[in-house]
């Protein structure tokens, strides 16, 4: 679309200002994507790559099992600290800038752990680890940035959950390969050999990753996409104490705070289920370490196809607060039949539960971003995804130590029932979310000035 007038502009502080609303789409904008997806992917495949082989990363290392939990639990304790800095790189320096920023890091952080595929070398994981999870800080709150600034109004849920789908993606990589490529064995030769191929299938994969990025990736379009950004980048402000005044308002905002933590809820809850997912399925099928990577690969694949058919929906209905509802109470009732089908002896059993939890629990993810830039707009994206995020690394911690120590306490029903109950909560705090649309509005508002 394009256009050449001239309209008024809604600022955070209720300022009229003059704006160009010309708009255009720009073809580039998917190649953008996909090289997120394929950034965000290389780093989402190492959160969980220990945790799905803890069995034998235990034995390999010869470490306990909660040193394994805490690969997984290092990418949200580094979250927490550094998300608000990154966040003001990404509002200064742009998407260019933190997509670098990221690759970059997930690479080293991959080629540290080249070096650790020795019985007396965890501490080189744990390094690499570090490193690839202080890099998730530029990625993860890219997806609502990287749609607003480069997609129309039509596709822009669409193109968040895509970016969504990335991270979803190398999860779900991150539970099929490592029980593949690393076998349970006793000889501990053999574990090395497949922890080496691992090892440098990743970090050759994230040095390739890092050179497209850095090639072929721009800040964004000379034009914007649509009225709403326009609008946007008329009343962008890169002064460090107009980021602080943002975070404010969000925080002052009763829709996005109610947000904040149903959101960190359920996708905490998702967290404490997959770095607990190995040892889950190994107490009821204790020769089923392959199995446990599938089901959590099951759940992750079909999380990528709600992620995308909810952006959809969003794009044509505009639905936002009645789809967000809809979708965390269908997320209840998976973890409920989640709960009660682990016991019932049957493995296939498992993966068809697997699929109805990953589906809805999973697909809440982009439309949790999406929910968040209406409620929040004119506030940037990528501010209103990072506190998103950041609240969720706080509740992944808390819940997957409840749930860890819930398990081997009194077993996995009671620890899968405390998740269930978290996410009853989490149902009734979205249900007092307000429809308060205001990128949506500030859209027809434009159109019809125009």
């Amino acid at each position: 679309m394009s256009g050449g007038t001239m309209d008024s502009g809604v600022t955070g502080n209720n300022n009229i200002q003059p704006i160009i609303t010309e708009c255009k789409l720009y073809k580039r904008r998917w190649l953008m994507l996909m090289l997120f997806v394929l950034c965000s992917m290389i780093n989402a495949v190492q959160w969980i790559q220990y945790s799905i082989i803890s069995n034998v990363i235990i034995k390999f290392y010869n470490v306990s099992s909660f040193a394994v939990d805490f690969t997984s639990i290092i990418y949200m304790v580094t979250y927490i600290p550094l998300i608000f800095p990154a966040s003001w790189i990404l509002e200064k320096m742009g998407l260019r800038v933190a997509m670098v920023a990221g690759s970059f890091g997930t690479m080293i952080g991959a080629w540290f752990k080249v070096a650790s595929s020795s019985p007396d070398r965890f501490y080189m994981t744990m390094i690499g680890q570090t490193i690839a999870a202080s890099s998730q800080v530029f990625i993860l709150n890219l997806p609502a940035r990287l749609a607003a600034v480069w997609f129309g109004p039509s596709e822009v849920s669409t193109a968040c959950s895509i970016g969504v789908f990335g991270n979803q993606f190398g999860i779900a990589l991150g539970f099929l390969l490592p029980p593949l490529l690393v076998e349970d064995n006793d000889d501990l030769y053999e574990i090395s050999s497949g922890l080496s191929k691992m090892f440098y299938a990743t970090a050759i994969i994230s040095t390739l990753v890092f050179l497209l990025i850095y090639l072929f990736v721009k800040p964004s379009p000379p034009l914007p996409p649509s009225l709403a950004q326009a609008n946007q980048r008329a009343t962008n402000n890169n002064d460090p104490k107009n980021f602080i005044k943002s975070l404010w308002r969000l925080v002052y905002n009763y829709g996005f705070l109610l947000l904040l933590l149903s959101y960190g809820m359920n996708v905490g809850s998702f967290y404490a289920i997959s770095t607990l997912l190995n040892q889950i399925i190994l107490e009821h099928f204790p020769d089923n370490a392959v199995d446990a990577g599938r089901i959590g690969l099951t759940i992750v694949l079909a999380g990528m196809l709600g992620s995308v058919l909810c952006g959809f929906v969003l794009d044509r209905t505009h639905l936002f607060k009645e789809t967000t509802l809809v979708v965390y109470a269908c997320s209840l009732f998976g973890m409920i039949v989640y709960t009660f089908t682990l016991s019932c002896g049957h493995i296939s059993v498992v993966y068809l539960s697997a699929t109805l939890l990953g589906f809805f629990m999973n697909g809440y993810l982009a439309v949790g971003y999406e929910l968040a830039a209406e409620l929040t707009y004119p506030e940037s994206e990528g501010t209103s995804s990072g506190m998103l995020n950041a609240v969720v690394q706080v509740f992944g911690i808390i819940f997957t130590c409840l749930y860890g120590w819930i398990f081997n306490a009194v077993g996995d029903k009671r620890a899968n029932l405390f998740l269930s109950g978290t996410l009853v909560v989490g149902t009734f705090l979205t249900a007092l979310i307000p429809s308060d649309l205001r990128r949506q509005a500030a859209q027809q508002k434009k159109s019809l000035v125009n």
